[in-house]
């Protein structure tokens, strides 16, 4: 996600000199800065002092033993801090690190690795106007950004957008087997529901009617759409997807409780 976000800022004009990394390994960093041209610091330490914004993106697991040490640098500097750990809360992070800051939380989601993200953000009460624009600008190289009033809404976007990739690339994989089952080409499969499904998307993105609408302009009185939405409803498909997704929201929820 880290080289995601490097990458779409500097595709948006950043100047990759502004841009400071550190990782815990060398070869890491080494690679980055062949591949970017931007800086490294030698220490977390160094990096803070050297930056208006820090973006965390660690696995949540070393969340608490990466920051407590850094509390006294963060602390002098005040950066705007911009996590991308899922699960972490913001009264956790301002836990280790003794103090309150200026902290945006983002839940991001894997197309942004190809700048097609959808990423949810949230700030605490103590981020500016102008650090909120910082934020949305540096997401926004990468994808959607879409602000969220609680912090509790990030649970949501997490079971909605965060796993949602998941959940299009299933019923892919479902109908592409199905087509391979009825005795098209698997390769002709794959392409044809993928470019439906992109299709798709870009349809409902530019035009002006409802969902519902959309559906029913592709659904013919007695033809096949009817027949197959009639099975999906026969066979609960919204009662499904509710239970899924209430499955990963209530899971975010137990990780955000478990980790902080």
């Amino acid at each position: 996600m880290a080289t995601s976000m490097i990458g779409g800022m500097i595709t948006s004009g950043v100047d990759a000199t502004q841009i400071c990394v550190f990782d815990p390994s060398a070869a890491r960093m080494q690679d980055l800065r062949t591949q970017f041209g931007l800086r490294c610091c030698e220490d977390n330490n160094a990096l803070i002092r050297s930056c208006d914004v820090v973006v965390i993106a660690i696995k949540p697991q070393v969340m608490s033993s990466v920051l407590t040490p850094l509390a006294a640098s963060f602390n002098a500097k005040r950066p705007l801090l911009i996590s991308v750990v899922a699960g972490i809360r913001a009264d956790s992070i301002d836990g280790w690190l003794a103090q309150r800051h200026a902290i945006v939380r983002v839940m991001p989601n894997t197309p942004a690795l190809i700048g097609a993200g959808a990423s949810g953000l949230y700030s605490t009460e103590l981020v500016s106007a102008a650090q909120r624009q910082q934020a949305e600008q540096l997401l926004n190289t990468v994808g959607l950004t879409f602000w969220v009033d609680n912090e509790s809404d990030i649970d949501a976007v997490t079971a909605l957008s965060g796993s949602g990739p998941a959940y299009f690339m299933l019923f892919i994989e479902s109908l592409v087997n199905a087509a391979v089952k009825a005795g098209l080409n698997p390769d002709t499969a794959l392409s044809l529901a993928v470019q439906t499904a992109e299709g798709s998307a870009k349809l409902i993105k530019s035009s002006s009617d409802s969902l519902p609408a959309l559906i029913d302009k592709v659904t013919s009185p007695g033809g096949t759409t009817e027949q197959a939405m009639q099975q999906f409803r026969t066979h609960g498909l919204d009662k499904l997807v509710a239970t899924a997704f209430d499955a990963a929201h209530r899971r975010a929820t137990e990780l955000a409780d478990e980790l902080g």
